[in-house]
């Protein structure tokens, strides 16, 4: 509405509110009649106010109408709501798992296990229903464990393939360094198969059947290769198996293979020898000669400072550390005290005296009657921060011991896998099931580590296991528009812990990232 003045033919002046309405013009008041300027500025203002006044009122009347039309707008797109998929784990997972090449296996199977075994590990069949309900996929128990046995037949090569081609594209062309180590997985059944079998646990539950994991990793923990043995199988005897199989392979030279004093033993020395591998194993320096175990003792404990002995097995490297020297105290006390606690009668059981740390320093008399031999913890303080390592490289005693640190990266993805991806408890008995199952652990560990690393060199400041928990917060809405019968997504990201990680569902962020291995 707006003021209009008039002219008369009688000289005067109408001040007229007018109103605009679908283009047509229409007077809504007059105001009255100027005999004069004075006159004429005092109806304009009294017109003013009076177009202020009822505005106001139109105002509310055209928000309320609009507020109307809005509800209704919103009560429709709500009625059209066809699903609210709890999804964001699958979308972050799959941009990942395609990142890396595994979109190359055509199966679908293979995606929604490795998915589930990141967002909520749980049986296979406990699978079926939690794909179903987060993520609206529909299959079924029967085709899971079709595809398993299709998994174990055909595609657990190309799938290591995969995972090798992609480390070595990130690392630069050359993979370098290997890390092995082994851990055990036991079940929960005393049965006994070819597979499965009781022998040393990495997890105390000795009378229980096992079977022996042995991981092969690169520089920064990225996952290589892997094989299983019978859980009765000496740890000594896994390595080379699997380093051979995999060097032929992947036609791999030029690589230094590092493992811990487990894999120490004169076999696997001689037989590394004799195909020319480069190595760094850890030596039980408390086990060798005792000329040598005297020279040891007498080299100056520092920080930084390291030795060299040349011995039957090889270059000798010892180092000495103030951090691994009040660890090894704490480990001896925590020990002894726990064995005092076991035996406060004077007696112990051989459950007790079998445990890790307790019998070096017991005396055993009449088969039951035990005492702390304070001597030989005396002796056993002597070597507190010291550590060995066996070496054929000629690399030089620092750069040696850097590398075997390298380990824990090893040591690092059997914790996420038993922990993060569960990868017990095992709810297979058959061995190519069994296989199976460890390889979707491998398969989800990898993308586990891709994330890791696509997160550190894009700046987020948190953890995959954070990321991993905020993604399963983020929904998917599905909508389904009246016209055309289409059904269109929409990824919500409303909190703010799911706006920090925003960037990781866009699209260009995958297109255009520098990180991707192409």
């Amino acid at each position: 509405m707006y003021v209009r003045k008039k002219h008369n033919r009688s000289g005067t002046v109408s001040i007229v509110i007018v109103d605009k309405s679908s283009g047509k013009y229409k007077e809504v008041k007059t105001i009255g009649v100027a005999q004069d300027k004075h006159q004429e500025a005092s109806l304009l203002a009294k017109a003013k106010e009076w177009i202020e006044k009822h505005t106001k009122g139109e105002d509310i009347f055209r928000a309320h109408q609009q507020e109307q039309e809005e509800l209704q707008l919103t009560k429709h797109l709500l009625s059209k709501i066809e699903n609210i998929l709890l999804n964001g784990i699958q979308l972050l997972v799959n941009r990942v798992y395609d990142s890396i090449g595994f979109d190359k296996i055509k199966d679908d199977e293979l995606r929604y296990l490795v998915v589930s075994r990141l967002g909520q590990p749980l049986s296979k069949s406990a699978t079926v229903e939690y794909l179903k309900t987060h993520f609206n996929e529909d299959t079924d128990l029967n085709k899971i464990y079709r595809y398993l046995d299709k998994l174990y037949k055909t595609q657990q090569e190309e799938i290591q393939q995969i995972s090798v081609s992609h480390t070595r594209k990130i690392l630069g062309g050359k993979i370098g360094l290997l890390f092995y180590d082994v851990t055990t997985l036991y079940f929960e059944t005393d049965k006994k198969d070819d597979l499965r079998e009781p022998g040393f646990s990495k997890d105390g539950k000795h009378s229980q059947s096992q079977i022996v994991l042995g991981l092969l990793v690169s520089k920064e923990g990225y996952p290589l290769s892997y094989a299983l043995f019978n859980g009765a199988q000496y740890e000594g005897r896994t390595m080379l198996p699997i380093l051979e199989d995999f060097v032929h392979r992947f036609a791999l030279s030029d690589f230094v293979i590092v493992a811990d004093s487990g894999l120490m033993n004169k076999t696997n020395l001689a037989l590394l020898e004799a195909h020319d591998y480069k190595y760094i194993i850890g030596e039980r320096i408390k086990n060798i000669a005792q000329k040598t175990k005297n020279q040891i003792l007498c080299f100056e404990k520092k920080d930084g400072l390291f030795h060299q002995l040349k011995t039957a097995k090889g270059r000798l490297i010892i180092s000495y550390s103030k951090k691994r020297a009040k660890k090894d105290a704490y480990n001896r006390d925590k020990g002894i005290k726990r064995l005092e606690k076991a035996f406060k009668s004077g007696k112990i059981t051989k459950e007790n005296v079998n445990k890790r740390g307790y019998n070096k320093f017991l005396e055993i008399t009449d088969d039951v009657h035990v005492h702390i031999n304070q001597e030989k913890i005396e002796e056993d303080k002597k070597w507190d921060g010291l550590k060995g390592y066996i070496t054929n490289t000629t690399l030089d005693p620092k750069e040696v011991y850097e590398q075997y640190r390298g380990l824990w990266v090893i040591e690092r993805a059997f914790r996420v896998t038993k922990g993060t991806l569960q990868t017990r408890p095992i709810f297979h008995f058959t061995p190519r099931r069994i296989e199976a199952h460890v390889c979707i652990c491998f398969v989800a560990y990898k993308v586990y580590k891709e994330l890791e690393r696509i997160l550190k060199l894009n700046g987020f400041q948190m953890s995959v296991d954070s990321v991993l928990s905020i993604a399963k917060t983020i929904t998917t809405l599905e909508i389904k528009l009246t016209e055309g019968n289409r059904v269109i997504q929409k990824t919500m990201l409303l909190t703010k812990k799911q706006k920090e990680i925003a960037m990781l569902f866009e699209d260009d962020f995958w297109k255009n990232s520098f990180w991707v291995a192409h």
